[in-house]
C-alpha cells in the first residue's frame, strides 16, 4: 500500500512522535556532516529520487526546505508553478496526478483545497506530501514540535496555546497536542474556532483542550503560537479581520501574562498586526528555529515514505 503524508489526524501517537525523533535524527546527522543520501542513485536505481512540488500558493519557507531535505537526501525536487498546472481548471487534478504518478518518485502539492490533496494522492500511485492547505498544514506542525522539543517540551507535558484565528495551521497544531498528550488552548474571536473535526478528533484521542475568547486563558502556556489573522484565499475579508482580531495581538502586553513563554509564529509575519516586533524579535521568539527545522521535518517525511521506514 502506498505511504502518504496528508494530514496528522492520519497519525497515530506513535507514528507521529517517531516523525518527530526522527526529524530530530536528521537535524543532528545534517549538523555533524554525515547523512546518508537515502534518495540517491543505488546499485539498482540509476538516478535520485524526483519529488514534483506543485505550488498554487507561494511560499519561501516550503519550497526552500522542500528542496534543501530532498538536496540532504541526495534526492532532486522540480518545482511546478500555478501557470505550469491549473490544477483541477486546465487539467482534472486526476488527470494531473496520474501523469506526475507515471513521470515522477512522489509529489508534494502546496494547495487552497484539502479535497485536492486527497485526490492526487487517490490517483497518483507515489506518495503524496501535503505541503498546505485549507484544512491542514501537516509538515510545519511537525517542524514545530521538534522546536519545541529543542526548548524543553516532551510528550504529556506542557501547555501549547495558538493565539488568532482557528486555521489549518492551528487544526493540525490541535491534532499534534491531542498525539501527543500535549495541553492544548487557543484564544481569539467568535466565529473564528477551530474547524470541529479537529477538536473532536482531539476528544477522541485524550486531548485536553480549551477554547477561549479570553485572552486570561493564555496563563501558564509553555508555548505561545500566533499566525497571520488573513490566510491567502481570504483577502476580501482583510479589513473585517483586523477589527476582529486587534483585541488579540501578540504584543508586550500580552507577554507580561506569559513573561517565560517560548513564542512561535510559522511565518511570514504581518509585523504590526498579529504581532509586534518586539515579541517576534524578543529573546522568547523561537521563529527561525521553527523555519529551519521544516527541512528536518521533510526529511523524516520522505524517509518514511520512500525508505519504508515505519
Amino acid at each position: 500500500m502506498i505511504k502518504h503524508f496528508v494530514g496528522i489526524t492520519d497519525e497515530t501517537p506513535e507514528t507521529f512522535i517517531k516523525l518527530i525523533k526522527r526529524s530530530e535524527f536528521w537535524k543532528k546527522s545534517v549538523k555533524k556532516g554525515n547523512v546518508q543520501q537515502i534518495l540517491g542513485p543505488t546499485k539498482n536505481r540509476t538516478s535520485s529520487k524526483v519529488i514534483a512540488m506543485i505550488f498554487q500558493k507561494p511560499s519561501t519557507r516550503t519550497r526552500v526546505s522542500c528542496e534543501m531535505a530532498l538536496h540532504h537526501l541526495g534526492g532532486r525536487g522540480l518545482y511546478l508553478s500555478p501557470n505550469e498546472i491549473g490544477l483541477g481548471k486546465r487539467e482534472a487534478t486526476k488527470d494531473v496526478a496520474a501523469v506526475l504518478g507515471r513521470l515522477v518518485d512522489g509529489i508534494l502539492a502546496r494547495v487552497f483545497s484539502h479535497s485536492d490533496v486527497l485526490e492526487l494522492s487517490k490517483h497518483a500511485g507515489v506518495p503524496v506530501v501535503n505541503g498546505l492547505s485549507d484544512a491542514e498544514h501537516p509538515c510545519q506542525i511537525l517542524g514545530d514540535f521538534l522546536t519545541m522539543l529543542e526548548h524543553g517540551w516532551r510528550p504529556g507535558k506542557g501547555k501549547l496555546a495558538f493565539i488568532g484565528d482557528g486555521n489549518n495551521v492551528c487544526n493540525s497544531l490541535i491534532a499534534g497536542a491531542a498525539l501527543t498528550g500535549t495541553e492544548f488552548v487557543w484564544v481569539g474571536p467568535k466565529g473564528y474556532e477551530p474547524d470541529k473535526k479537529f477538536v473532536e478528533f482531539a476528544y477522541q484521542n485524550g486531548g485536553k483542550i480549551i477554547l477561549s475568547n479570553k485572552i486570561s486563558e493564555l496563563k501558564g502556556s509553555d508555548f505561545i503560537y500566533n499566525d497571520v489573522w488573513t490566510s491567502m484565499g481570504f483577502e476580501d475579508e482583510a479589513n473585517k479581520r483586523r477589527k476582529k482580531f486587534k483585541p488579540y495581538q501578540m504584543n508586550s502586553k500580552v507577554m507580561e501574562l506569559v513573561p517565560s513563554a517560548k513564542i512561535l509564529h510559522c511565518l511570514p509575519a504581518h509585523r504590526g498586526e498579529e504581532i509586534t516586533d518586539e515579541v517576534i524579535d524578543g529573546k522568547n521568539s523561537i521563529v527561525l528555529d521553527q523555519a529551519e527545522n521544516r527541512v528536518y521535518s521533510k526529511m523524516a517525511v520522505f524517509e518514511r515514505l520512500f525508505c519504508n521506514h515505519k
